[in-house]
């Protein structure tokens, strides 16, 4: 399932795929993959992309369908 919550709140941060990867210590292509959501990042990884937009995990990654 892709991740809109996570492109949108980096959007509404004005950082590119790029921008983000280098702030959380990953490749471009890892954070593509999270928001295609191909790829199931680990739990400090989701930390770091929510301490760098300013979210948080629910509001990142908690599924509300899945409850």
């Amino acid at each position: 399932m892709k991740n809109i919550r996570l492109k949108v709140a980096r959007v509404e941060k004005d950082l590119s795929q790029d921008d983000l990867a280098r702030i959380v210590g990953v490749s471009r292509q890892t954070i593509g993959l999270i928001e295609l959501g191909k790829y199931n990042p680990s739990l400090s990884l989701c930390i770091a992309i929510c301490k760098a937009l300013s979210r948080t995990l629910n509001d990142l990654f908690w599924d509300e369908e899945q409850t």
